[in-house]
């Protein structure tokens, strides 16, 4: 019982710096002229707490990291929030849960699996939701496709780079557990 409540405490601590992060990244990367837009930084806590957290806490790390940051920087603005808000949501969900079921006897390809799958389905929902109900009408295929993968390509490098191995270094420096 106690290792229980000592994982979890742990799980929600992890949890509040990736919020923490999600403000403070994007403000370091938007002294770059362009670079919150090219490297998206506040995905990278979302990933990892969900990774590292699971899916609970990784859904809430991508619900409220974006909302904090809106609130207490402006970033991102009210016209890109909500979209935003769902795609590292399921950024989150989907890391953490699949991180849980994917076994495939290597921990770097269940980490690919995981981060691969959750950045699509991140994106394709921000995106239906976008063209449904944001701006139905506005948006099209073409807008979707070059703002969530061509514009952001250097993000989603970035992000398949960095998340596994900040990942496997808090493994293996045994500062973090899997939920």
């Amino acid at each position: 019982m106690k290792k229980e409540k000592l994982m979890n405490l742990r799980h929600c601590v992890t949890a509040a710096v990736c919020m923490a992060l999600c403000v403070v990244l994007p403000m370091a990367f938007h002294a770059i002229p362009n670079a919150g837009t090219l490297l998206s930084p506040m995905h990278l806590p979302v990933l990892l707490c969900g990774l590292v957290c699971g899916w609970p806490f990784g859904l809430l790390c991508g619900l409220a990291g974006p909302l904090l940051s809106s609130l207490i920087t402006g970033m991102p603005g009210p016209a890109y929030l909500p979209p935003m808000m769902i795609e590292l949501a399921v950024y989150g969900l989907v890391s953490g849960l699949l991180i849980h079921f994917v076994h495939t006897g290597k921990k770097v390809a269940d980490l690919y699996i995981s981060l691969l799958a959750a950045m699509v389905a991140g994106r394709v929902l921000a995106g239906l939701a976008r063209g449904l109900f944001f701006a139905p009408g506005a948006y099209s295929l073409k807008l979707w496709a070059t703002g969530y993968f061509v514009s952001s390509l250097p993000g989603i490098v970035l992000q398949l780079v960095l998340v596994p191995v900040l990942y496997l270094a808090l493994k293996r420096a045994k500062l973090v557990q899997e939920a």
